[in-house]
């Protein structure tokens, strides 16, 4: 049962209508940029607005059309050669594979995309949205890719359009320049579509939006063919995943700025119910968006009443004010556009990146340049590959350089003072936690190195290790078979039940004396010990004996 807070419904409505004023030259701006229309736009802002505030996880969450959507939906709008009803059935597509996600609580694994991807990715959304309107602001249609932009630059120069490049311009100075006190009355980007558009008609000679539908819209049927239906399939995927970190990244923010926590899963559920609804009223994709969100936060919003308010002024603004929107030039949308790309390039970032780890600013360099000349969602996986690798490496490397500091170590008296008495003949390996597969590879490597010829015992001790995969079990199988080979004796300390039912299913228990094994590691010590001296005096009387046979061998026999 959805359950609404009205504890704080004053400042709810107030930050809902901040946010819908501050969403309105968005939702156009980037209906167009999808190549879909304003109206797609606007439709799709109201959707996922309603829906995803209706049944998120993050209350003051603003949710509606964001960059990296419109970048997808663009490309996709290029690759289908404009047919709307199939980008309607990728985002109602996209809508479905979120609320599965939320289903299956994989929210809580998208937030564990390390901040270097997820800044390159965003940076990189920026960049091409810049590049996508760069050509727009001097009077020309945006082409559909990043490659295409720049390779137009020339052309575009030389058949320049200066009134819609002052306009442009002077539209994106308005929406840097704004005075922040005027802003608790008129925000900035609405301010400079404002502006913009009374200039223009002075102006005249410049490229307008045209006829905008209004009204309540038409319902969109999912259409699928066997010639698209693979790539719509890849576009709904790439949005839902592209979606889901967006939000999440913004439900962050909320949750930083409110002092409270949100339900991941949840919040892709409400996404997905609110993409599913855009696609079925022809609207683009949305997801939650950190800009309308921090400015209906200041304003009083918390509850899921704002971003209900935020949608529902939009809606009014759609059924009565189409009309006054159809003078809105490109250019105005471009200039408004630029900002919002330049406000999703992480400069907090880029400015210290140089201070901070310098893989970090390699990976993040990466997938900024994978994401704007490659593919997004391979920049985000090829980013996501590198990070781990790089962090299994450095905790491989901390697990080895612990194990390496054993057994000159240890803490206790008792087991200090038994190694003491082994004279550097048993060697104590303990695993000061879990192994992990990249430190696995290198363990018997290691182990040999310190083991050295006067070594008769070795003591593995597990005490502090609460699994283990196949890696590490094969690790331990490569030192027991060492052992073997050179005549050393295992003994082995501290398996828990769960480590020792990876060892015995596996077969390495085999190489193992039961006799050798035990629960404490002092246990394994003392018997360790106890086989050093019986070794030891085996060898003395082997030693003693041969002496003997010597001696009567060189004796003089009787006459």
């Amino acid at each position: 049962m959805i359950k609404i807070d009205t504890s704080n419904i004053r400042g709810d409505i107030t930050g809902g209508i901040t946010a819908g004023i501050v969403a309105l030259p968005l939702a156009l701006a980037f209906g167009v940029a999808s190549g879909l229309g304003p109206i797609a736009g606007m439709y799709g802002a109201i959707a996922v607005g309603f829906f995803a505030a209706l049944f998120g996880g993050t209350p003051s969450q603003i949710s509606g059309p964001t960059g990296p959507m419109v970048v997808v939906l663009a490309g996709l709008f290029a690759s289908l050669t404009g047919d709307p009803a199939l980008i309607f059935t990728a985002v109602i597509l996209a809508g479905v594979i979120q609320i599965v996600m939320g289903l299956f609580g994989l929210g809580d694994y998208i937030r564990l995309v390390p901040y270097p991807v997820i800044s390159g990715f965003m940076s990189g959304i920026g960049v091409i949205i810049i590049s996508l309107q760069v050509i727009v602001l001097m009077g020309h249609p945006s082409p559909s890719n990043t490659l295409d932009a720049i390779g137009d630059i020339p052309a575009a120069v030389s058949a320049l359009n200066p009134y819609t490049l002052v306009l442009g311009l002077g539209t994106l100075i308005i929406a840097y320049k704004w005075p922040a006190s005027w802003g608790k009355y008129v925000p900035g980007a609405l301010a400079a579509l404002l502006i913009g558009t009374f200039a223009s008609l002075v102006i005249g000679n410049v490229p307008v939006l045209g006829d905008i539908p209004t009204g309540l819209p038409e319902l969109v049927m999912p259409v699928f063919t066997q010639d698209s239906f693979a790539l719509v399939l890849e576009a709904a995927i790439i949005l839902a995943v592209l979606g889901a970190i967006d939000s999440l990244l913004t439900s962050l923010v909320a949750d930083n700025m409110t002092r409270t926590r949100h339900n991941s899963n949840k919040e892709l559920v409400g996404q997905g119910i609110g993409n599913t609804v855009a696609g079925f009223i022809g609207g683009i994709a949305g997801a939650g968006a950190t800009m309308r969100t921090f400015v209906n936060i200041r304003t009083g919003g918390r509850g899921q009443i704002s971003g209900m308010v935020h949608a529902l002024l939009l809606l009014a603004i759609v059924l009565g004010l189409g009309s006054l929107a159809s003078h809105i030039p490109h250019a105005v949308l471009a200039g408004i556009l630029v900002k919002a790309g330049a406000d999703i390039i992480d400069w907090s970032y880029i400015k210290k990146a140089h201070r901070g780890p310098r893989f970090d600013l390699v990976l993040m360099a990466i997938v900024v340049l994978m994401t704007v000349f490659v593919d997004l969602i391979q920049a985000v996986g090829v980013g996501v590959v590198l990070a781990a690798l790089a962090y299994v490496k450095q905790v491989a490397q901390f697990q080895l350089d612990k194990l390496k500091n054993m057994p000159e170590h240890l803490d206790d008296p008792e087991e200090h003072e038994l190694l003491v008495q082994a004279h550097g003949r048993v060697r104590v390996f303990d695993f000061g936690g879990p192994l992990s597969f990249g430190a696995a590879a290198d363990v018997g490597h290691h182990v040999r190195e310190k083991v050295k010829d006067s070594t008769h015992a070795l003591i593995l001790d597990f005490e502090r290790v609460p699994f283990m995969d196949v890696s590490a079990a094969r690790a331990v199988e490569t030192i027991a078979c060492d052992a073997m080979a050179s005549g050393k004796i295992l003994f082995v300390s501290g398996l828990s039940s769960d480590v020792e039912s990876v060892l015995t299913g596996l077969g390495i228990d085999e190489h193992f004396d039961s006799s050798h094994v035990f629960s404490r590691r002092i246990d394994a010590l003392k018997s360790a010990v106890d086989a050093v001296a019986a070794a030891r005096e085996e060898k003395k009387a082997k030693k003693k004996s041969k002496k003997d046979q010597q001696v009567s061998s060189v004796q003089p026999r009787p006459a």
